[in-house]
């Protein structure tokens, strides 16, 4: 039986200092030796050893040369991408957005299905959602490791269980987590789509400069998610945030007196007849949205979107009090701040709040791009760890 190396002896300390090389290359992208001696602050021959051994383990390679201001030019290292790779899938229900990452950060196209899904298993689905994200970043799809998926449910961190998921007909429902992750072969893990879309807002939309926010998701379905301090508050058991079933206050009686449910008031559905009592309508969600941002009736459709947003918006003040209210999801990206603000004046009619909602700043596929900051710091972290194999 090998023994483990104790703190202090050369093998951990050589371990060590390999991690934090390959950290440092994964945060600054390439280097050469000596500057990864530099920012280390270890010495060149320790840099030199650092970098070999790295090499020698495949996690690095020597990519190009820059000359030096004396002497020889230098050699310039960086990491491996292709020893970690994952995909980040964003499962909705009339879209399924897939695309690669790796730990380094690159760049790779988005794939899209919209064919409608119709039961079919999940096992399946992100099956083909990972063979379109290779296909059309040219990556073998033998070479993904991992897979990071935004959900519309809500998932149980401890037991991998899914509910509320109304949008999911072909998904289990218990222990979904370990049984997709044995059937595909590689590790799965599952994001209700509300919360790893606020990771995003965290690292790249509003979210970046605030203490606490909620994220009130409006798209085919309603949602929040909150954030304190950079923390996803997910609930004991994957529940928070899923406000859509709570019952419609009696302020809602006259604006829909039909609405037994907060979602029956801002869901796809309330919003398309909405849009459709002005002349505008669509074949897909995302069809009606964008003739509802284009129509001259645009700001009065969004006014009357937004006194229903703020029955919704004033329960998440009460309990939360967050530092600001970021409106999301694709209702929220169409509405952009007119509506943000509009969603605010009508909380203040309503209500002795007086919030701070400003729009999201995360544009295109929110779900998606926070599922792939999930699968990076991931793969990022199975990088780090492979180096006390070598």
């Amino acid at each position: 039986m090998a023994m483990r190396s104790l703190p202090g002896t050369p093998s951990w300390l050589g371990a060590t200092n390999d991690q934090k090389a390959l950290a440092l290359l994964l945060e600054h992208g390439p280097l050469t030796r000596n500057q990864l001696g530099e920012l280390s602050q270890l010495s060149k021959p320790t840099a030199a050893q650092m970098v070999q051994r790295l090499e020698t383990a495949g996690l690095i390679e020597a990519i190009g040369e820059v000359a030096g201001t004396r002497g020889p030019s230098s050699t310039v290292y960086a990491v491996r991408h292709s020893r970690a790779l994952g995909v980040a899938i964003d499962i909705q229900p009339e879209v399924t957005r897939s695309v690669v990452v790796d730990a380094v950060g690159n760049e790779y196209p988005i794939a899209e299905n919209t064919h409608p899904r119709e039961g079919t298993p999940a096992a399946d689905e992100l099956t083909e959602a990972i063979a379109a994200a290779c296909d059309a970043a040219g990556i073998d799809r033998g070479a993904v490791s991992e897979v990071v998926v935004g959900v519309q449910a809500a998932v149980n961190e401890a037991t991998g269980d899914l509910s509320f998921t109304d949008d999911m007909p072909g998904w289990p429902r218990m222990d979904v987590v370990t049984a997709l992750s044995d059937e595909l072969g590689i590790r799965v893990s599952l994001w209700n789509d509300v919360n790893v879309a606020a990771v995003a807002e965290r690292a790249v939309g509003a979210g970046e400069e605030l203490g606490s926010f909620a994220l009130f998701w409006v798209g085919n379905g309603l949602g929040v998610a909150f954030d304190v301090a950079g923390q996803i508050l997910p609930g004991a058991v994957g529940g928070a945030g899923e406000i859509g079933y709570l019952a419609a206050p009696r302020d809602a009686i006259s604006i829909d007196p039909e609405a037994t449910e907060l979602q029956d008031l801002i869901s796809g559905e309330a919003i398309a007849r909405i849009a459709r009592g002005h002349g505008i309508s669509g074949g897909r969600f995302d069809d009606v949205l964008d003739q509802i941002a284009d129509s001259p009736e645009r700001d009065v459709v969004l006014d009357r979107i937004a006194e229903r947003i703020a029955l919704g918006v004033a329960p998440v003040l009460a309990v939360l009090d967050p530092e600001a209210v970021v409106l999301g999801g694709p209702v929220g990206v169409m509405g952009g701040q007119y509506l943000a603000d509009a969603v605010c004046a009508a909380v203040e009619t309503r209500t002795r709040w007086r919030p701070r909602i400003v729009s999201t700043a995360v544009s295109g596929a929110p779900v998606l791009a926070g599922a792939a900051c999930v699968l990076r710091e991931h793969l990022t972290q199975a990088l780090i760890r492979a180096v006390r194999t070598h």
